[in-house]
C-alpha cells in the first residue's frame, strides 16, 4: 500500500511494493511526526539526549516522546524532577560538555520558572564567551489555546523569546514541517525556542522524509493570492487558511504565508507578496500589545510602505489573561474574525 503525494489516501494493495517516488512520504498526526524527528536525530548522534518531566515512561503529557526510552534507554531519555530552572540549568551544563541536549516544557505556562536561566545564562553564554562556546539546546514549548484547558495551560509566550537576543525561535505548523523542523533545530549550535502547537497535535498530514522542503528560518507561502496577504503562525495558519477560503467565496483573493520562524523573520517573501497585494493582515493568539505581530506589521510598515493601499491589520487574542476553557472560543481569533479585517483592509 502507498500513500499518494497530492491527496493522502492510500492506494494500492496492502503488501505491495511502494512505488518509489512516494516511498519515503506517509501519513502520520504531528505529534507522531515530532517523534519520528526526535528519533532520527537521537539514531543520528548519540549526543543528543532528551530531558523533561514524565517524558520517559508516559511518554509526555501529549505523548510525543513515546516509545523513545524504551529504544534509547533512561541514560538518554530523561525524566526529570518538577524543577524548569533545574532542567534548563542542567542542559546548559550538558551543552558545555559538547551534548546536544532537548527540553521539554510540559506546557507553555509552565516555563516561567526556567525564564531566568533561559534568558539571562542559555541566550547570553555564545556571546558572553565570543562565539567560543557553542549552546546547541533545543527548549520544547506546547504552546497556544484550543484544547479546552485552563490558564498557564493555554499561553502564547513567544513574544517574551523573540524578545531576547540570542535565541532562535520557531514554530511548525504541519506534521511535515514538525518532522524536519525538530531535527533542524537539534542540528543547530545556537539555542533554540521550538514552540510546538498543542492543538495541532492529533492533525494528520503528510510527512516526506526524504529531504526537508525549506530550511528552518524560512517562511512559506501557502497559498496563493492577489488581493490581501495574511501572515500567522502556528496554530493560527490553519485558520487563516479557512478564512483565506471564505474570503475567496466573497471575490476577495489571499495569499497565505506560514511565518515558520518567529526569530529571525524570513521577511523575503512577507514583503514580496506586500508588494503585489497591497494589503496586509496578520493573525496570532497571543495579545497584541507588544506581539510578534507588531513586530512584523512595524516592519513591513517600514519596508513597504509606498506599496501599502490600507494600513496593515492585526487580529489577536485580548489583551487579558488566558480565560476560563468556556470563554476561549471569544477570547482566540476565528475565521470571522479574520475576515471581517481583511473586508476592513480590501475597503480601504
Amino acid at each position: 500500500m502507498t500513500i499518494d503525494a497530492a491527496t493522502g489516501e492510500a492506494t494500492g494493495t496492502a503488501g505491495a511494493e511502494p512505488a518509489e517516488e512516494s516511498a519515503a512520504i506517509s501519513t502520520m498526526p504531528f505529534s507522531r511526526a515530532l517523534n519520528a524527528g526526535l528519533r532520527k536525530a537521537m539514531e543520528d548522534s548519540d549526543r543528543v539526549l532528551l530531558m523533561g518531566e514524565d517524558i520517559g515512561l508516559l511518554g509526555g503529557v501529549f505523548r510525543v516522546t513515546e516509545g523513545l526510552q524504551a529504544d534509547f534507554g533512561p541514560r538518554r531519555v530523561i525524566d526529570t524532577p518538577l524543577a524548569e530552572s533545574g532542567i534548563i540549568g542542567t542542559a546548559i551544563g550538558l551543552a558545555m560538555g559538547g551534548f546536544r541536549p532537548v527540553c521539554e516544557i510540559q506546557f507553555d505556562g509552565f516555563v516561567y520558572p526556567g525564564f531566568d536561566q533561559i534568558t539571562s545564562q542559555l541566550a547570553k553564554l555564545t556571546y558572553r564567551h565570543e562565539g567560543a562556546l557553542q549552546m546547541p539546546v533545543v527548549i520544547r514549548i506546547p504552546y497556544g489555546g484550543h484544547i479546552g484547558a485552563i490558564e498557564h495551560h493555554q499561553e502564547s509566550p513567544e513574544a517574551y523569546f523573540t524578545h531576547t537576543p540570542g535565541l532562535r525561535v520557531v514554530s511548525p505548523s504541519t506534521p511535515n514541517d514538525a518532522y524536519w523542523m525538530i531535527q533542524e533545530a537539534i542540528g543547530s549550535n545556537d539555542p533554540v525556542i521550538f514552540l510546538e502547537p498543542k492543538s495541532r497535535y492529533w492533525q494528520k498530514g503528510e510527512v516526506d522524509a526524504s529531504a526537508p522542503a525549506l530550511p528552518l528560518h524560512a517562511s512559506r507561502i501557502v497559498r496563493r493570492g492577489s488581493d490581501v496577504t495574511l501572515v500567522a503562525h502556528g496554530a493560527m495558519v490553519a485558520t487563516v487558511l479557512q478564512a483565506a477560503a471564505l474570503a475567496e467565496s466573497e471575490g476577495t483573493s489571499c495569499e497565505v504565508i506560514d511565518l515558520r520562524s518567529l526569530s529571525p523573520v524570513d521577511y523575503g517573501p512577507i514583503l514580496d507578496s506586500v508588494r503585489r497585494t497591497g494589503r496586509m493582515v496578520y493573525a496570532q493568539e497571543a495579545p497584541g500589545f507588544t506581539s510578534l505581530g507588531s513586530e512584523v506589521a512595524a516592519t513591513v510598515m517600514e519596508r513597504a510602505f509606498y506599496a501599502l493601499e490600507a494600513p496593515v491589520l492585526r487580529v489577536s487574542g485580548f489583551d487579558t489573561p488566558f480565560p476560563p476553557a468556556k470563554l476561549e472560543g471569544l477570547y482566540l481569533p476565528d475565521a470571522d474574525r479574520i475576515l471581517e479585517a481583511v473586508d476592513r483592509a480590501m475597503a480601504y
